[in-house]
């Protein structure tokens, strides 16, 4: 049985409640309990950083030459919170609202209330560090709408929102490395997790420039890596982003949760060509002035400025006038898949349409525009070579960010007991369809203020004898790193790993990713089972293991991907309904929207690994609603 551990009592009052109730580490015994922080983006630097303050000694592991250049940096457009500045009837409950209809209701209640009370603490944290948050003329902090919500509640610092919250982060964690409460182990892979007696006690790591495997022992393993959009090949995610570490834990126990659950950006720089490696997000906080369009009627050829907007389809406003540019992003993203299958695309390829921010410079002035997404325009500029003050963006959707991940009850812990797993390496707060914004709020919420308590509230209960590197197995991990390293080195084929990652990308895309089907599941399953045995006969990996080799790192992680992959068309598979990011073309309304199976369906699929060649078996979270009401999503 899956136990949440979701406290009893009132929606409002269950943290509360936890919080009052916990289990407390006393500051003397604090000083004798190592943590291993993996990661040191939002969530992990976050947690990283208040654990050292509380007292805990913490070591930190990053995949990167520094934690500054983890993906967080990447994220644009804001981060979500209930100040209710604009007085336009926020409130902790619209939030958990809109959180908990964005996702299609497949997201725990209790969850996602935790994460909406704790989103003005955030904002209060990150001014106190010096984020540079814009502000209005008044010196209050400014908000901006965002896809999925009709309140204004999203703060933000130009298109740089991220870094900012990183450096933010990342200071208060150099502070606690200068005071020697936190070790800081830079270009580390995590390869695999020690499990000692069913409890999370170490890593092992490779120093990713000597090659060398490295042991690492705690009382506790926090997992902050981030999602797996990557498998897909080309994401908005950096290349360095990847699945091994929670899919090295998934493999030793800890149960995946929801991995069909992908979420496909509206608003990405759309494809050029094959020599591709990555995709450029551009901010959702663009959807806020830009209008999105394209021409009526197929194969129009004139360029934009010349197409008059008789003969333009706003069709977002058209469709869905409550919520018009600002919906969610996979209805966003559907309906601009549905334009382009209509022959209405625009640019070279047809995959395209037009964002258009003509209306809101005539209206505010361009100085403000540029205020406001000045640098978001420049970057465009420079990749695709027009100005969009001038001529509309061209955007279509991408692969950004992954709602599934490691299942976790209300703690935070997996599966395995001390293995906690916070931020987009989780499943659990944005069910099937993260609204935008929510994701550096989750990361920092899991970091700053849940975890201190859960995890003291483990460490008080738990049975945590003294266990060295030199325990057996350590030894073991370690052997095992070693000799799939070793076997990714001999194979000695003909095929570059890009090239099996690149194909891989191709399957995943076509059938598991705006649309599914039966048909197209079944034979992708079919394709990934041939391209991992061809992977593991004709994979070349040039160089060796004991020095800095680029192409060793991705084969494990394409390796790792391979597998995933499966996991991901076969849990896209038995969901026979559609629920937000995961749409079975079987399961729709007659105006092509998600149709869901509450009686069926209203359950998080936790899978579990049973060793190679057997096929994973599901177990199930049912999914109580007892503060909403379970009824179809509309933004019309």
């Amino acid at each position: 049985m899956l136990d949440s551990r979701i406290p009893s009592g009132a929606l409002r009052d269950k943290w509360s409640t936890f919080q009052e109730h916990c289990r407390l580490v006393s500051p003397k015994n604090k000083q004798k309990h190592t943590i291993l922080v993996v990661g040191t983006g939002l969530a992990g630097a976050s947690a990283a950083a208040t654990l050292a303050e509380l007292g805990y000694r913490v070591k930190s592991f990053c995949i990167q030459d520094s934690p500054r250049r983890a993906h967080s940096i990447a994220a644009q457009g804001g981060i979500n919170a209930t100040k209710n500045y604009p007085n336009d009837g926020d409130s902790v409950w619209r939030l958990f609202y809109d959180t908990i209809k964005g996702g299609d209701y497949r997201s725990r209640e209790a969850n996602v209330y935790r994460l909406a009370e704790i989103s003005s603490h955030i904002i209060d944290q990150c001014v106190a560090q010096g984020v540079p948050f814009a502000r209005e003329y008044s010196g209050l902090l400014a908000n901006r709408s965002f896809g999925g919500a009709q309140v204004s509640r999203t703060f933000y610092a130009k298109g740089q929102t991220g870094q900012q919250l990183l450096l933010g982060a990342y200071s208060a964690m150099m502070r606690q490395v200068q005071a020697g409460q936190i070790e800081v182990f830079a270009r580390r892979e995590m390869l695999d997790l020690v499990v000692v007696n069913g409890q999370a006690r170490g890593i092992i790591t490779r120093n990713l420039v000597t090659g060398a495997l490295e042991r690492h022992g705690g009382d506790a393993v926090l997992l902050c890596t981030g999602g797996y959009g990557n498998v897909y090949y080309l994401s908005t995610n950096a290349k360095n982003s990847n699945v091994s570490a929670a899919w090295r834990c998934h493999r030793r126990g800890a149960y995946f949760a929801n991995p069909c659950y992908t979420q496909i950006h509206p608003t990405c720089i759309p494809v050029s060509g094959e020599y591709q490696s990555k995709l450029t997000l551009m901010s959702e906080g663009l959807r806020n002035d830009g209008r999105v369009w394209v021409p009526k009627t197929p194969g129009d050829a004139r360029s934009p400025q010349a197409i008059p907007d008789c003969d333009r389809d706003y069709y977002l406003e058209r469709r869905y006038p409550s919520f018009g540019n600002l919906v969610p992003r996979d209805v966003a993203s559907r309906n601009a898949k549905a334009m382009t299958d209509d022959g209405r695309g625009v640019g070279e390829t047809g995959l395209a349409v037009y964002l258009d921010f003509r209306d809101a410079i005539q209206a505010q002035g361009r100085e403000a525009i540029a205020a406001k997404y000045g640098n978001l325009f420049d970057m465009y500029q420079r990749i695709v070579g027009e100005d969009p003050y001038q001529v509309p963006m061209r955007i279509y959707p991408a692969v950004h960010y992954t709602m599934g991940g490691l299942w976790v009850d209300y703690h935070l812990m997996s599966t395995i007991p001390g293995l906690f797993v916070l931020g987009e390496a989780n499943f659990s707060d944005h069910g099937a369809n993260r609204l935008g914004a929510s994701a550096l709020m989750q990361g920092l919420a899991d970091g700053y203020f849940v975890i201190p308590y859960t995890l003291g509230d483990y460490i008080a209960g738990a049975n945590l004898p003294a266990v060295g590197t030199d325990h057996p197995a350590f030894a073991e991990a370690e052997a095992a790193a070693g000799d799939r390293l070793s076997r990714l080195l001999a194979i000695q084929g003909h095929k570059t790993v890009m090239d099996f990652h690149r194909e891989l990308g191709r399957i995943v895309w076509d059938h598991v990713g705006m649309a599914r089907n039966r048909e197209g599941l079944e034979g992708a399953i079919a394709r990934i089972q041939d391209l991992r045995e061809e992977f593991w006969q004709n994979l070349k990996v040039p160089g060796s293991a004991d020095t800095l080799n680029k192409n060793l790192e991705f084969a494990g992680r394409v390796a790792d991907f391979l597998e995933l992959a499966e996991l991901m068309a076969r849990d896209a598979l038995h969901r026979e309904e559609s629920c937000g990011g995961h749409f079975r073309e079987e399961h729709q309304t007659p105006d092509s929207e998600a149709k869901r199976d509450d009686n069926h369906f209203a359950y998080v699929a936790a899978w579990e690994h049973r060793g190679d060649g057997r096929r994973p078996e599901l177990h199930r979270e049912d999914l109580t609603f007892e503060n909403v009401a379970l009824t179809q999503r509309s933004y019309r």
